[in-house]
């Protein structure tokens, strides 16, 4: 088939499609997001009734892909590194039940943080599952593994993780295609009890997956993914491990002048790694993210092999992987002869013009700086979290999803008043919920702030599962309904806004405002179409 100028996360998208997929599960969130996105615009997934519907959270993702495995369809469940904390209880789990139909885990890591709190490396989950990994050096790659992996997700019957990072899944390549699979048909394990891990059952399917790690070698060490190219100076080895060999190979056009392993397929492959270490007097380890690969050589080698990379300072421990790096790394003139001009000042990113957040910052930080001033306000993960910038300066925290409401009660359990959360309405069906949960049952003295702009935001727009429910949910979860007030932020309302914020910062208990205007964005969308 022709070439066709995709993504990386477009790459994945469309082979997942290719391969027979019946169900991409996923909740936003950047560098991952565009994949489902794409699947949910796909003409060819559309006339295939692919299941695409956004996720409350990547929890659910994980479960919901681990069911359709479990009636033999093939799943793909899609989420940046962050979210491998959120889906690791059943992520984990799947290891040790195994799948039915093949499934295919994708983690987007976000190395430098270009949108993200931390740096790190989804392969350490892979490895602590005891499960198959890869890792794509380029789009072309990313297909090949997806359109492949299925089959040998059945073949091994193990879920497979799939890791790339920010400049695949955001760069374009040419990616030749295959042929179009059909859909598995409904189908159940052989096993009646595969999927209940009761500790008795669990523990001799744990047994069972230990056995195979020996297969998963075999099979790394026969990988098209794995390649052992040898290069006539010894002196140094290389082990390029994902994007890691394309930022080599862009320092070494005509070929590399030393021996490297290109790794593209976890575990390890001993054969080749063993070949590297033997022929060459030191190890040089090329790896986006942390050094996975390179703490596994140190204690697996065992040789007194020098090994460089990340831990000795070679590369630096934070940041990308960029050809200009890799170049000083292997000892070449760096080429980049470009700096920043004084004259460029860094430019922070800010709430939009005309978006609800401004406003509903605008009357709570007033109030609570003139009236309260030993407030402390904790925030959360979305685009209010700008609102710690000026001229904002608006909130003390933002830790991980959810951690808003719940960081809240804690200080407020600590004696903090007033102790005040904010939260987006899509973080709020995320992780919010069951911290709400907390607060109602401990009747703590606690502002939460549901700021609803009707969408997620943050990745581009996408349906909010708390869209129309949120007074519902609070309801249910057991607020008050004297004091779940719904505000329009708006710069006419702001003091109808801080005559309500004033009632409810004196109420002795739990009070949810929900200040609600559609996002900016969204609407400017809906009226251009």
């Amino acid at each position: 088939m022709k070439k066709e100028l995709l993504l990386g996360d477009e790459a994945i998208a469309q082979a997942a499609v290719d391969a027979g997929l019946s169900g991409v599960y996923a909740y936003p969130g950047t560098p991952s997001t565009e994949i489902t996105e794409y699947i949910q615009h796909s003409k060819q997934a559309a006339e295939a009734n692919i299941h695409s519907r956004w996720c409350t959270n990547e929890k659910t993702a994980m479960e919901a892909a681990l069911g359709m495995s479990f009636v033999g369809k093939r799943a793909l469940v899609c989420m940046k590194h962050v979210g491998m904390n959120v889906a690791a209880d059943c992520f984990i789990n799947s290891g040790v039940t195994g799948v039915n139909g093949g499934l295919i885990v994708l983690a987007a890591d976000d190395p430098s943080m270009h949108s993200s709190q931390n740096e790190q490396d989804s392969r350490f989950y892979g490895d602590f599952a005891l499960i198959p990994m890869y890792e794509p050096s380029n789009q072309q790659e990313a297909y090949d593994m997806v359109y492949n992996g299925f089959e040998y997700s059945e073949k091994v019957g193990e879920p497979i993780l799939m890791r790339i990072v920010t400049r695949l899944a955001h760069s374009r390549s040419g990616v030749e295609r295959k042929e179009q699979k059909p859909q598995n048909e409904l189908s159940f394990s052989d096993d009646p009890k595969q999927f209940i891990l009761l500790p008795g059952i669990a523990r001799k399917r744990y047994k069972a997956l230990l056995k195979k790690q020996e297969e998963f070698i075999k099979a790394s060490e026969e990988s098209p993914y794995n390649k052992y190219i040898d290069g006539p100076n010894k002196k140094l080895g290389i082990i390029a491990c994902g994007i890691g060999y394309n930022y080599l190979m862009e320092n070494y056009p005509e070929g590399c002048e030393y021996p490297v392993l290109k790794i593209g397929q976890y575990p390890l492959p001993k054969k080749q790694l063993s070949q590297l270490v033997d022929s060459c007097e030191e190890i040089l380890v090329l790896e986006d993210g942390q050094p996975f690969v390179e703490r596994l050589i140190k204690g697996y080698l065992g040789k007194g092999i020098k090994v460089k990379g990340r831990l000795d300072g070679t590369l630096s421990q934070d940041g990308e992987l960029t050809p200009d790096n890799v170049a000083r790394a292997i000892g070449k003139e760096n080429i980049s002869t470009f700096s920043i001009p004084s004259l460029v000042e860094a430019r922070p990113p800010a709430l939009c013009d005309g978006c609800g957040h401004r406003d509903v910052y605008t009357v709570l930080t007033q109030i609570l700086k003139e009236e309260y001033p030993t407030h402390k306000v904790f925030s959360d993960i979305g685009c209010y979290t700008l609102g710690a910038n000026a001229p904002f300066n608006a909130i003390n925290s933002c830790v991980d999803m959810g951690a808003s409401i719940t960081m809240a009660k804690g200080a407020a359990d600590g004696g903090l008043y007033p102790s005040v959360a904010v939260i987006g309405d899509s973080t709020f069906t995320h992780s919010g919920m069951t911290g709400l949960l907390d607060c109602v049952n401990a009747n703590s003295n606690v502002l939460i702030v549901i700021s609803d702009n009707e969408t997620t935001a943050m990745t581009g727009g996408q349906d909010s599962a708390g869209t129309g429910k949120l007074e519902a949910i609070c309801t249910g979860i057991g607020v008050d309904p004297a004091h779940i007030r719904v505000m329009i932020p708006l710069k006419k309302n702001h003091e109808e806004m801080a005559a309500i914020i004033r009632e409810e910062l004196n109420y002795n208990g739990v009070s949810v405002l929900i200040p609600r205007r559609e996002c900016i964005q969204t609407l400017k969308r809906k009226k251009r179409k």
